[in-house]
């Protein structure tokens, strides 16, 4: 904590003592005074322990209080019990947090409209590694009992590992120096999530949380475990990507509907666009977690206390999936459509191609493991000592099944059909279907076959390694109003990577030979689509297709290997094995950054008001070595109506190694003027960083493995690719009128230079020739057309096998007379400068003794970061950035304690690009979402509390979509969840 000052009377030590009467002992102060928690715990200070709703929302006030810079906090209610269940959807409680969501739940946050990507995760101050190959921590994977507090961090600070250009947000686990003597903490809870179909109605949590100390608080050790399991099914309807510009057919007046002005050329003015297909589905999952950690503290003096400590998590995920929909070319295959006035297709009639059942199953397990030593020392009583180590992984691995090995998928339909629907004229969900050869809109399971099946395992895995040193000197001797001084170095060594093996398109693909005979009609299960997606308007039995088939995975699976064998099949027999033909890809980056800061504070009366100032710097240097493995392509052949595989050359991939560097200088200074005893004004400046996307470091081109024609993309790294800087300036105004109770009102404005754009050029490649269009492609169009046909990709198709362009596998492959293929590849560059600048409202106010509390809190956000749905041109947008608010209400009195709580976010910008979107990277939107929580707690003894938590009470549901509303990209329900359970104290 601070010294006092000799010059001045300071007010520091006294609030000190009225937060750690609130309850506050390791949280106050965690990342502002660097780590001086240990000290803090080892006080004899006789602490009066407020717990439940408003004991945590006190804590966390006197914190944000307290704290130099923009700062907030969520306080545990008591040991073992934390606000939300789910650290994520804690967060977003505070000004200016907002969510993103998977399974349903919180998993990763943005933060003043920077997404999760520019926000760096700590735990106990120590820098967290990614999920996988990326940046982005997921915080659904570690457990709230063993937690605290959390921290955020909006300002800038010298002492902090950079990358936080949103916030910093630290987690800070229990210690077993918070509480001197024996605390022990029993919690049960079942669940039941509506949505279940499959699997069980009641998932059990449970949970418990051990700390001691002994000799007289010089040994001490804290444990906490926590084992959940949750069953739940998804339902979706999705449009992988839309296509801007396709080949639109001479059709007669009445086949078409046109709205867009015509220009003095006689050409339609703007763009249109049209769906590369429709699906819906759902997926049975079954999540399973669990956590631990353990920390020993050792104090052999007064001054000195050393942590060890081990933080784990695990979490499973199994999934077993059945989608239904079309697959869409575009050009002649087109009878009529209908375009709004943006020129999107809300109706399109379509022939050709194929549509399918689908069924996927893969399980992915995710594994967090922390460890590290750390040594507090008093040296002097004016000097403090700081040493901290640790080592850290996570590492994602969607092969964990043990049978398959990867995330496998089997895909059954047929393309013998006459025309397929697109209709999103009315309702929440585009309708899709079909009108098949055999005169009905209903496929018959005789007439079912296989398509292909696919195999993909993808792990990715990410490191860290840290080592930091502070020293702290408080002044007591110079007759100035320098409080302390505080000086550190640090290295940090960070490596990130993953490798992709894919099966191919095994057992085809498309329909040819159908084999439908191998399949029984009983294997397949004719359900209709009451109860899906009955969330929205036009779902359940009221979608145009409301019927679907599903089978067994493990028996199609069978099916397919024993019969379609390499005698039957040639090259495209059916292997369950995504390392058929070997690895595919592989993408190593490395990031060693040396750190050195200087942090001082000062407190001053600034005419009649005390002052505190906060200055310091941080220098960092970084080396990025990037290790790609590359493939050498061969060429691209036509295997099916609607598939196109790229073929490599044998032997052995090479590896690439290419290097950058790059330093950064980041300055901040935080000012803090006491106006009155409860007014409080603030300014802060200074930069921060985020580093570049990890796959765009990672160097080297890759092509697409499936080009079909309007996505023949490919990709390339940059690894000198420089951090985004902001230069950040934050002014806020406080009142804190009465314990708990205080209103704020925040402006801040973030430039951030070196924006990553991704800039896509169009480009061929020696020896990559183009089936699409070559002569072969264009007599086999003449041949159908001179019958009277139409001219569709599987008419086409057809055609060229039976003009004897086949192989003996049945695909078509590149002649030396065809055009080289022109691919769109895009590769990442620092581009210009872009600002963001908001505001922040939040009030808390605690109705004296009436035990009734309210809080409220928005933010509203703006920026030159927008994209612009109206060019096709490449774009560097900011992702996440959206309007929010939090409102919560509560009573807790008489042994009762109840919350309710509302969460809402503007739509927001998801990301640039779509699966099987045009090469102009079109954006993905998702529409704002509200949601409703409920908890509920009766202590019937001192010792013993139940409770029920309601989650998504009003079952609000997950809508995307691309340029506009009208371009529909996926709509998703999970249903509420409910818990009921029981904690005890010992």
């Amino acid at each position: 904590m601070k010294k006092p000052m000799t010059f001045s009377i300071s007010p520091i030590a006294t609030a000190v003592s009225l937060v750690l009467t609130a309850g506050l002992a390791l949280p106050v102060y965690a990342q502002e005074q660097g780590q001086d928690n240990e000290e803090q715990a080892k006080e004899s200070i006789e602490v009066i322990n407020v717990s439940g709703i408003r004991g945590s929302l006190a804590r966390s006030t006197d914190f944000k209080r307290q704290s130099s810079g923009v700062v907030d906090a969520i306080s545990a209610e008591e040991m073992g019990k934390f606000p939300d269940t789910n650290l994520a959807e804690s967060l977003q409680r505070i000004t200016g947090v907002s969510v993103s969501r998977n399974d349903g739940e919180g998993s990763q946050i943005t933060v003043r409209g920077f997404g999760p990507e520019f926000n760096l995760i700590t735990l106990n101050n120590r820098q967290m590694p990614g999920t996988g190959f990326t940046r982005s921590y997921s915080l659904e994977a570690l457990s709230s009992e063993g937690v605290t507090a959390l921290e955020v961090y909006k300002t800038a600070r010298a002492n902090t590992p950079s990358g936080g250009l949103g916030a910093t947000v630290n987690i800070v686990t229990t210690r077993p120096f918070q509480h001197s003597g024996q605390k022990f903490v029993l919690m049960g809870k079942a669940l039941h999530d509506s949505s279940v179909e499959e699997g069980d109605s009641i998932t059990p949590e449970l949970a418990a949380v051990y700390s001691n100390t002994f000799a007289d608080d010089m040994f001490g050790v804290a444990v906490s475990v926590s084992q959940q399991r949750r069953d739940f099914r998804q339902q979706y309807a999705n449009i992988q990507g839309w296509q801007a510009n396709v080949g639109l057919p001479e059709l007669d007046e009445g086949d078409y509907v046109d709205p867009r002005a015509i220009g003095e050329d006689g050409e339609r003015i703007g763009n249109h666009f049209f769906p590369k297909d429709m699906n819906y589905g759902f997926t049975d999952v079954q999540n399973e977690r669990t956590n631990g950690q353990v920390t020993f503290q050792f104090a052999p003096t007064d001054t000195m206390v050393l942590t060890a400590d081990y933080t784990g998590s695990r979490r499973t995920s199994g999934r077993l999936g059945f989608g239904w929909g079309i697959w869409n070319e575009f050009g002649g295959n087109i009878n009529s459509y209908i375009l709004d006035e943006n020129g999107t297709a809300v109706y399109a009639d379509i022939s050709g191609n194929d549509s399918s059942f689908t069924a996927n199953w893969d399980t992915t397990e995710i594994e967090a493991d922390s460890i590290g030593l750390n040594l507090t020392w008093d040296i002097t009583p004016d000097f403090r000592l700081w040493v901290d180590a640790h080592d850290s992984s996570n590492t994602i691995d969607n092969g964990a099944d043990p049978g398959l090995g990867s995330n496998g998928q089997i895909i059954m339909g047929s393309d013998q059909l006459q025309t397929k629907i697109y209709d999103y004229r009315n309702g929440e969900i585009p309708q899709a279907s079909v009108l098949w050869n055999n005169g009905t809109s209903v496929l018959a399971p005789n007439e079912i076959g296989s398509n292909f099946g696919q195999f993909i395992h993808s792990p990715g895995e990410s490191n860290v390694k840290q080592y930091q040193v502070e020293g702290t000197w408080f002044n007591s001797v110079l007759d100035i109003p320098l409080v302390s001084v505080k000086a550190g170095i640090s290295r940090t060594d960070q490596d990130m990577g993953g490798y992709e093996a894919w099966s191919g398109l095994r057992g085809g693909p498309g329909f040819s030979p159908s084999f439908a005979e191998i399949f029984p009609d009983g294997m397949f299960q004719y359900h209709d689509t009451s109860g899906f997606l009955d969330e929205f308007e036009g779902g359940g039995s009221d979608l145009a297709q409301n019927y679907y088939y599903t089978y067994d995975y493990n028996e199609a699976l069978a099916r397919h290997v024993a019969y379609l064998t390499e005698d039957v099949m040639g090259a495209d027999e059916f292997v369950a094995d995504a390392y058929y033909d070997g690895i595919d890809s592989q993408s190593y980056v490395r990031e060693e950054t040396d750190a050195i800061f200087l942090q001082t504070e000062w407190e001053f009366m600034l005419g009649s008001f005390l002052t505190e100032l906060n200055v310091g710097v941080r220098y960092e240097t970084t080396d990025v070595t990037s290790t790609v493995r590359q493939r050498v392509e061969q060429q691209v052949n036509w295997v099916s109506a609607s598939e196109w595989i790229t073929q490599y050359q044998e032997g052995d991939a090479t590896f690439l190694t290419q290097t950058g560097e790059h330093d950064v200088f980041l300055p901040m200074l935080d000012l803090k003027v006491n106006f009155t005893d409860q007014l409080i004004g603030r300014f802060s400046t200074g930069k921060t960083i985020s580093r570049a996307p990890l796959g765009s470091l990672a160097g080297g081109r890759s092509l697409s493995a499936s080009p079909k024609p309007g996505s023949r993309t490919g990709s390339a790294g940059n690894p000198n690719l420089l951090p985004f800087e902001s230069t950040n300036l934050d002014l806020a105004l406080e009142y804190y009128y009465g314990e708990g109770s205080y209103a704020s009102v925040g402006y801040f404005k973030k430039d951030v230079d070196n924006f990553v754009q991704t800039t896509i050029t169009e480009t061929t490649i020696d020896g990559l020739r183009d089936i699409f269009e070559g002569p072969r492609y264009q007599q086999a169009v003449a041949d159908v057309e001179a019958r009277g046909e139409q001219a569709t990709s599987s008419a086409i198709f057809e055609q060229m096998i039976a003009n004897g362009y086949g192989n003996a596998d049945g695909a078509i492959e590149p002649n030396a007379d065809d055009p080289l293929i022109v691919w769109s590849i895009s590769r990442p560059s620092n581009t210009d400068s872009k600002s963001v600048d908001g505001f922040e409202v939040a009030a808390q106010h605690l109705f004296g003794r009436s035990g009734f509390g309210l809080a409220a809190n928005a933010t509203f956000v703006d920026g030159d970061v927008r994209f612009d749905v109206t060019s096709l041109e490449q774009q560097a947008p900011l992702t996440g950035l959206s309007d929010s608010a939090n409102f919560q209400a509560f009573y807790e009195k008489d042994g009762w304690s109840v919350r309710a709580t509302y969460a809402w976010r503007d739509s927001y910008l998801i990301g640039v690009g779509q699966a099987q979107g045009s090469s102009d990277a079109p954006p993905q939107f998702a529409k704002s979402y509200g949601q409703w929580d409920l908890s509920v707690n009766y202590d019937v003894t001192e010792k013993l509390t139940v409770f029920f938590e309601g989650i998504n009470l009003n079952n609000e549901t997950e809508e995307g979509y691309g340029r506009y509303e009208e371009q529909f990209l996926f709509a998703r329900q999970y249903g509420p969840r409910y818990a009921v359970g029981a904690r005890y104290t010992f």
